[in-house]
C-alpha cells in the first residue's frame, strides 16, 4: 500500500511538525509512506488549528482521505483563512441559518478569540468531519467534539506518539541549569512551548509568586514565544518577579536541556481545543511530573501519572497546592514521574502507535 502524507514537517516550529516527523519515520517501516505522493492508495492529512495547516485542509477535502486533528477546534484557523462572507456562511453550515446573527457577531469580535470561550465551544468541525474517510483523535474529549459534528463520521482514538529523542548528555543538563542561575538545590518549575493565553500564563505566574513567598527555593522557567502581543505585554511585569527566568523559542537540543533540567512542567489547558498536548507527553516520557488541567482531553492519564488541575475558578488555588506539594515532599516528583514514564512507555511508544495508524490506513482505503 502506498499513503500520500500531508504535514508540516522540521524545521516548521510547531509539534505537530514534530509529531509528523516522527510517525513518519516509523510508518516507513510498514510500506511506502511519502509527502504528497502521486497515485497513493489513501492520503494521511494532519490539521491543526492555524494556518501552516491551510493547504492541507484543503487537499483534504478535495481528496478526501484520513485525518489526524492535532486540536479539535478548527475554529480560530476558519477565521485566519476566510473573509467575512466565507467565516459566516461556515458558520451557519455548522450551526444552522438561525445562527447567522451569531456568526456575524463572532466575526466582528474576533480579537477576543484566543481567551473568549465561545470560540471553542465552537469547533466548526462539521465539513472536515463529514467529507474525510476516517478522523483520528488523540482523546475522548476531541472524539466526542466530532460526533456532535458528524454523527455518522467515522472516529478513531490513537495515543499521542512519543519517540524517545536521543537525550543530550548530563553535563549539558547541568550547564543549562547553570545558565539559568538556578541553584542545584532549588525547585524549577517550566512552562514551554508556544504562549497563548489559553495556556493560563497569568494564572500561572500569580500562582507562582504566591508559591516563592512560601517556598523561596522555587523557580519558574518560562520558555517560548508569546503568539499574543497583548498577553505579552500584560504578562511583562511579572516576568521580572523574583524566581523567574526566561528563554525564547527553543531548538530541539536546547528544548530537550532545558526539558531535563526543570523538576516538573506546568502545562495548563483552558478553554481547551480537544488537543492532546505533545509537550506533556514529552516530559511524562522522560519522567518529569506535569501538571495538568482536570479534563477530558487527559482522562486516559492514570491518575497518579499527573497532577490534575481544577480549570475555573480554582484552578489558581489547585496549581499553588499541587507546587506546595512537590516543593516540600520532593520525592513525591520523581515517583510521579516514574509512573508517567511508564505509562507512556506502555500507551504511547512510537511502533505501537504506527501499527494503529498503518492498520486504520489499511481498513479505510479505497
Amino acid at each position: 500500500m502506498k499513503v500520500a502524507y500531508y504535514a508540516p514537517l522540521p524545521p516548521a516550529r510547531t509539534g505537530v511538525a514534530d509529531y509528523a516527523a516522527a510517525l513518519l519515520a516509523a510508518l516507513r517501516r510498514h510500506g511506502s509512506v511519502e509527502p504528497g505522493a502521486r497515485h497513493a492508495d489513501i492520503a494521511l492529512y494532519h490539521l491543526g488549528n492555524n494556518q501552516l495547516h491551510r493547504e492541507i485542509y484543503r487537499r483534504a477535502l478535495a481528496e478526501p482521505g484520513v485525518v489526524v486533528l492535532h486540536d479539535a477546534v478548527l475554529h480560530h484557523f476558519l477565521l485566519g483563512s476566510l473573509d467575512r462572507a466565507a467565516y459566516v456562511d461556515e458558520f451557519v453550515y455548522n450551526y444552522g441559518e438561525w445562527n447567522r446573527p451569531f456568526g456575524e457577531r463572532m466575526w466582528r469580535e474576533r480579537g477576543n478569540s484566543g481567551f473568549d470561550r465561545r470560540y471553542f465551544d465552537y469547533p466548526m468541525l462539521k465539513r472536515i468531519a463529514e467529507r474525510s474517510r476516517a478522523v483520528v483523535v488523540h482523546n475522548p474529549a476531541a472524539a466526542r467534539m466530532v460526533r456532535e459534528h458528524a454523527a455518522s463520521a467515522v472516529v478513531v482514538e490513537i495515543p499521542h506518539l512519543f519517540a524517545p529523542p536521543r537525550l543530550p548528555a548530563g553535563w549539558e543538563v547541568a550547564r543549562m541549569r547553570q545558565s539559568l542561575e538556578v541553584p542545584h538545590s532549588a525547585f524549577l518549575f517550566g512552562i514551554f512551548g508556544y504562549l497563548r493565553e489559553s495556556k493560563r500564563v497569568l494564572g500561572i505566574l500569580r500562582a507562582f509568586a504566591a508559591l516563592r513567598r512560601a517556598r523561596p527555593y522555587a523557580y519558574l522557567l518560562v520558555a517560548g514565544a508569546f503568539v499574543s502581543s497583548d498577553l505579552e505585554r500584560a504578562v511583562a511585569p511579572m516576568l521580572h518577579g523574583p524566581g523567574i527566568v526566561r528563554l525564547p523559542y527553543l531548538a530541539e537540543r536546547d528544548f530537550w536541556s532545558a526539558a531535563l533540567a526543570v523538576d516538573a512542567c506546568t502545562n495548563l489547558r483552558y478553554p481547551a481545543a480537544g488537543e492532546t498536548s505533545g509537550i506533556a507527553v514529552r516530559l511524562m516520557g522522560v519522567g518529569k511530573p506535569v501538571l495538568l488541567t482536570n479534563s477530558a482531553e487527559n482522562a486516559r492519564y492514570p491518575e497518579a501519572s499527573c497532577l490534575r488541575v481544577e480549570p475555573g475558578v480554582a484552578e489558581e488555588d489547585s496549581l499553588w497546592h499541587h507546587m506546595i506539594l512537590l516543593t516540600s515532599i520532593q520525592e513525591s516528583a520523581g515517583e510521579i514521574g516514574l509512573r508517567a514514564s511508564a505509562h507512556i512507555a506502555e500507551r504511547h511508544q512510537a511502533a505501537r502507535i504506527a501499527e494503529m495508524y498503518w492498520e486504520m490506513l489499511c481498513a479505510f482505503r479505497p
